[in-house]
């Protein structure tokens, strides 16, 4: 993506921000590839699933409309804000899958979109998923910017300029807190000694 798209997507998410919702029908077009690109990443190794990536961005999008406020620095801030919110889906959806096993019902959890039903993840994941989520919520409790670089980094897919630009960082510091990160997050999973 150019630098020139990259501040039209600024312009657009500016006047998005001071309550212009009609400007979602311009971002989507600019955004709906990257979306996709983020939302594949968070289902990649997830045999067995029918959710393809269209469907988690439009469920992000659904999720966006029905905020009160919609308010975003830049396309950099939009793209962290939806990684998480995409990370968020398929997470609840991995609580949820969790929570039938341990209390079976014959019917599945209501769902406002029907997504659950598409995300058809093994328990073995559902339960890998859910311990992730747990490791970065206890990352993000001690270290939060660390937390905040996985998301981008990782779910949201972002460069290491598009993450430092975010979060008003320098590379350096990104290569180096997403290092530590990772290496901490690895120790936190595999259950080894912080």
């Amino acid at each position: 993506m150019t630098s020139q798209a990259h501040g039209e997507i600024t312009l657009l998410l500016h006047r998005l921000g001071q309550g212009d919702r009609k400007v979602l029908s311009e971002l989507a077009p600019l955004l709906v590839a990257e979306l996709r690109r983020i939302a594949a990443n968070h289902l990649r190794d997830k045999p067995g699933h029918t959710w393809e990536p269209t469907d988690l961005v439009n469920e992000l999008w659904l999720r966006l409309l029905e905020r009160e406020e919609l308010r975003f620095a830049n396309r950099a801030h939009f793209i962290g804000v939806s990684a998480h919110l995409m990370r968020v889906m398929v997470i609840d959806h991995a609580r949820r899958r969790c929570a039938r096993k341990r209390k079976p019902t014959d019917t599945q959890p209501p769902s406002a979109s029907g997504l659950s039903a598409l995300l058809d993840l093994s328990e073995g994941k559902a339960i890998e998923l859910v311990a992730l989520d747990q490791a970065i919520e206890r990352l993000a409790a001690k270290r939060p910017r660390q937390a905040e670089i996985v998301e981008m980094r990782y779910f949201g897919g972002l460069t290491v300029e598009e993450t430092g630009h975010a979060l008003g960082l320098s590379e350096k510091t990104v290569k180096r807190e997403w290092s530590a990160a990772r290496a901490w997050l690895h120790r936190e999973l595999r259950g080894g000694p912080l």
